[in-house]
């Protein structure tokens, strides 16, 4: 697939590297500044061009004439939909992914399609972050929570803590744990390494774990892997920016949210939308404001300003000073994987957040959904069958006969409504929708196959 990525930022960047390491892409990357295409050329195995996204010459040199998809990342909204705009009208380019910040233009869909702004897909990585935010907020303990099957079935990563009821012992007692739940474990991580999940393996203190249950079923599980964590009712955000600001509000209704800027303008126009949060302006950074506001009796710190050095320090120092757990919206993966599970519990990627979105447009075969795991090492995503004949490989098939590659795991099926954990003996029908779980994305391209009509095995 050829595919022009236009904008070199962080999550441009993170977007050419994923989609670079497949190699059925070929992948261009169009910025502004040279010294940023020449370090991706330097890393990467991808085309550069140096100018102006929304310029047709540019879009043309790119190989736009012959482009299977543009996916246009800049910092500006209207660059990213003029680019599409000439794509479509110049080149007739099928499909056109735009990153769209401003929500005006999210709430107005009939601005995108055919006969308006050609955006097949608009994406909004601050709203991803922020929904992303607000589920681990929602389910404590939890360091991942995606949603597959219209969030019928759920993929939780969480971290084994003394205390949790299976610490210690075999996956097969699960079962008499949880009789009547079903609940299929699809990874573990043990210091860092993949242990593969089999009954006689035990949980360990500390262990990665990632399973696989319907949403009704989840909370039950994680009581499996941790002591039963009291609901989040304080909380406190710094940063009044796009994301912190939406956190806020999808908050203030169920939870006592204060937020903390340094800038007095985004204070005063965060408190006059905010009907329920409490708005401070000052450094949140500063111990002194930290306990004059009780951060010892904080539930959730988030760290979610532009600065990911100030994240890291605030949230470093919200944990010191009490706060029962703390976030940082950490952009550089090297940073993010130092602070991960020491003074920070959990280090929030905007770029992997945000490829999922991406890549569910990308691959091939009916792949509807894709998250990316791990700093982008693993990935889950759900997959639908195709009938028998023309159709997939897998249907009519038992999963115990599917070829599959090494370290993936078929971990959950959505039939209808019913949802159904994977067994070797479960048969794979037309039309369901099937949750793998990769350890190792570089099969991406093979599990797609299975899944791609007219495919032969």
């Amino acid at each position: 697939m050829k595919i022009i990525i236009l904008g070199a930022g962080q999550v441009g960047s993170t977007a050419a590297q994923q989609l670079s390491r497949e190699q059925a892409n070929d992948v261009t990357v169009v910025d502004t500044r040279d010294e940023v295409l020449r370090d991706l050329q330097d890393r990467l195995d991808i085309r550069t061009v140096s100018g102006n996204a929304a310029h047709p010459a540019v879009l043309e040199a790119a190989g736009g004439s012959n482009a299977d998809m543009i996916v246009a990342l800049t910092n500006s909204d209207e660059v990213n939909m003029i680019a599409c705009q000439i794509a479509w009208t110049l080149f007739r380019t099928p499909t056109k992914i735009a990153r769209i910040r401003s929500r005006d233009y999210h709430h107005r869909p009939e601005l995108f399609g055919d006969v308006a702004i050609p955006v097949d897909l608009a994406i909004s990585p601050e709203q991803l972050v922020t929904d992303y935010v607000e589920r681990l907020i929602r389910y404590p303990g939890a360091l991942q929570v995606l949603d597959f099957a219209d969030g019928r079935v759920r993929l939780v990563g969480m971290r084994a803590l003394k205390g949790g009821k299976l610490v210690g012992h075999q996956l097969k007692e699960l079962r008499a744990h949880l009789p009547n739940r079903e609940v299929r474990v699809a990874a573990i991580y043990r210091g860092g390494q993949n242990v593969k999940p089999e009954g006689d393996t035990v949980i360990a203190e500390h262990d990665e774990v990632f399973f696989i249950a319907a949403r009704d079923d989840m909370r039950m599980m994680m009581k499996e892997l941790i002591t039963e964590e009291a609901p989040v009712r304080r909380v406190v955000i710094a940063g009044a920016g796009n994301i912190g600001f939406r956190l806020a509000r999808a908050l203030e209704d169920r939870a006592q949210v204060k937020l903390i800027d340094r800038s007095a303008d985004r204070s005063r126009r965060a408190a006059e939308t905010l009907r329920n949060t409490l708005v401070l302006t000052g450094d949140a950074a500063d111990e002194e404001l930290l306990l004059e506001e009780n951060i010892d009796d904080t539930d959730v710190f988030v760290a979610l300003t532009n600065a990911e050095e100030a994240n890291i320090l605030s949230a470093m120092l919200a944990k010191r000073l009490g706060a029962r757990r703390v976030m940082a919206l950490i952009n550089r993966p090297a940073y993010a994987e130092l602070m991960e599970g020491g003074k920070i519990d959990i280090a929030i990627s905007p770029q992997t957040i945000t490829i999922g979105a991406l890549l569910s447009h990308v691959r091939r075969g009916d792949v509807v959904r894709v998250h990316s795991l791990r700093r982008g090492a693993a990935e889950a995503m759900e997959a639908i069958v195709h009938a028998d004949g023309r159709g997939s490989p897998v249907a009519g098939k038992r999963i115990d006969q599917i070829n599959l590659p090494e370290g993936t795991t078929i971990g959950a099926i959505a039939r209808g409504e019913q949802v159904i954990m994977a067994h070797h003996d479960t048969i794979i029908e037309a039309d369901d929708h099937v949750i793998l779980f990769l350890t190792d994305r570089r099969h991406v391209e093979d599990v797609g196959r299975l899944f791609q009509a007219g495919t032969r095995t």
